[in-house]
């Protein structure tokens, strides 16, 4: 198993770069920004900057969408970065949550999507390619292969997964929903003929080592996240169809405040009991990390993402650069 971490983009600039030079150090191979330009600094001149702090480490957005992003200018500018960072660029993709929902506008479409993912490989390939009726191409790229990883959890997002990306985002650190979606996506990757495996995985979900009460405090907001897509799955797809571990701790949700978006604290969180935080997230002593991470592992996940915003950055990432991903080794 791999090891990332992702940044809220809200920390002072010297802070990121430290944060991002310590993880590296610490032995996490991959380092995500979120993409939501109003509640946060924009990513992509952090990411620049990232690039030019590290040696190592693979970079990207966890996640962007074509809705506030235009496919042909994203292209360009990972095109770039992967010329700064000498090719450590993914894109991290989806329909967009809180970038889209703080201008007042719903995510996009999943064909849009797919359509973005197909223009945004291409040019920065250096290949030629039609979109919206004008034939495009980047000449000055010099060629990059752009590893593109989809956050999704319906029917539709997993089927296009399947079809067209590298790999898959799963914003849950719960095996057995995990397990479930990675079955689907095995089907998703047959149905396109594509090899199985094709697709890696990733559990992107929060982590605190330390007292489990704690950690509980400091993650209730991810399942709080995470109830905004299940949300839209409910009202999207026959509930009988969903695992009620996913569907049944939406109950009691009120409304959702973006500007409180993964937060520690959130009142957005109210909700959200023990049972659920202990399954979305990882949480309790170092030992207890392993563990977890071995059951994802069998559950079919090739990264573990941390989200790396529940206090305490620093101490985490030596923790699991001390205790936990040297078991992964």
């Amino acid at each position: 198993m791999q090891f990332g971490f992702t940044l809220k983009p809200e920390h002072s600039i010297e802070r990121t770069l430290a944060l991002t030079r310590q993880a590296e150090a610490a032995g996490f191979t991959y380092g995500w920004l979120f993409d939501s330009h109003v509640l946060w600094r924009d990513p992509y001149p952090l990411l620049t900057l990232m690039a030019g702090a590290t040696s190592r480490l693979r970079m990207g957005t966890c996640v962007t969408n074509p809705g506030t992003r235009e496919p042909s200018v994203t292209a360009s500018t990972l095109a770039v970065l992967d010329e700064i960072s000498d090719g450590r660029m993914d894109l991290g993709i989806g329909r967009g949550d809180s970038a889209r929902r703080v201008l007042g506008k719903p995510p996009i479409t999943m064909a849009h999507t797919e359509e973005a993912i197909r223009v945004i490989r291409a040019l920065v390939a250096g290949e030629s390619i039609s979109y919206e009726g004008t034939e495009l191409v980047l000449p000055w790229t010099r060629g990059w292969t752009l590893p593109i990883w989809v956050a999704g959890y319906g029917p539709m997002a997993i089927g296009m997964t399947g079809r067209v990306a590298d790999g898959i985002i799963l914003q849950l650190a719960d095996p057995d929903l995990v397990r479930w979606f990675v079955g689907q996506l095995r089907e998703a990757e047959a149905a396109a003929g594509r090899e199985a495996g094709s697709v890696r995985v990733q559990s992107a979900a929060p982590a605190h080592i330390g007292p489990r009460d704690l950690g509980r405090e400091r993650t209730r907001w991810f399942p709080a996240l995470v109830s905004n897509h299940v949300v839209d799955l409910v009202n999207k797809y026959p509930r009988e169809e969903l695992p009620e571990s996913l569907t049944g701790y939406i109950t009691d949700r009120a409304g959702y405040d973006y500007h409180h978006h993964a937060e520690v604290g959130s009142s957005n969180a109210a909700f959200v009991g023990d049972e659920v935080a202990d399954r979305f997230c990882v949480l309790g002593s170092a030992e207890e990390h392993v563990a977890k991470l071995h059951e994802l592992a069998d559950a079919g996940v090739d990264q573990f993402n941390l989200y790396l915003m529940n206090g305490d950055e620093e101490e985490q990432v030596e923790a699991y650069g001390k205790d936990v991903i040297p078991q992964f080794s």
